[in-house]
């Protein structure tokens, strides 16, 4: 049971006034789509304004780190999302691209102040991304917009 004499900061998932940028990859374009209108729909739910949100698309997740970071540095953003799937091939590929796409997305955020939910799937085959594409990308616009409320009452 929590203390009554400690403060907590509930979390907030009130995206009115809120600016999010979102980055999905085409490569394995379904899932892409799939993530992308689950996301933003539960973006628009809670209150996040069409004309507040800009969509990018990219070749594939290593290209994404990229972009986030050129949103993340404009500054008008208060929160980002990075979407898309990679699926296990025959090859070591896999590995290298979902390492060092998570990795990359987690340095932006680090080194920009500037909240990144990760919506790269990385699954074993196209039925599994199918399957999480939908609750994943409703998951991710949750996330980012808890954790850009939660930045900014930490700044207050």
């Amino acid at each position: 049971m929590r203390s009554d004499n400690i403060p907590e900061l509930e979390p907030d998932h009130t995206g009115a006034g809120l600016a999010v940028g979102i980055v999905f990859s085409r490569f394995n374009k379904e899932v892409g789509e799939g993530l992308l209108s689950s996301c933003t729909s539960t973006l628009l739910k809670h209150g996040v304004a069409p004309e507040n949100m800009l969509i990018v698309s990219v070749p594939g997740a290593l290209e994404a780190p990229l972009v986030l970071q050129k949103l993340a540095q404009s500054g008008g953003y208060d929160a980002l999302i990075a979407l898309g799937a990679v699926i296990r091939g025959e090859t070591y590929h896999f590995e290298i691209v979902s390492n060092e796409s998570c990795s990359g997305i987690a340095s932006v955020q680090l080194e920009t102040g500037v909240p990144i939910a990760n919506g790269i799937l990385t699954t074993e085959n196209d039925d599994q991304a199918l399957a999480r594409m939908m609750q994943k990308g409703a998951d991710c616009a949750l996330a980012a917009i808890e954790m850009a409320n939660l930045l900014k009452k930490l700044d207050e």
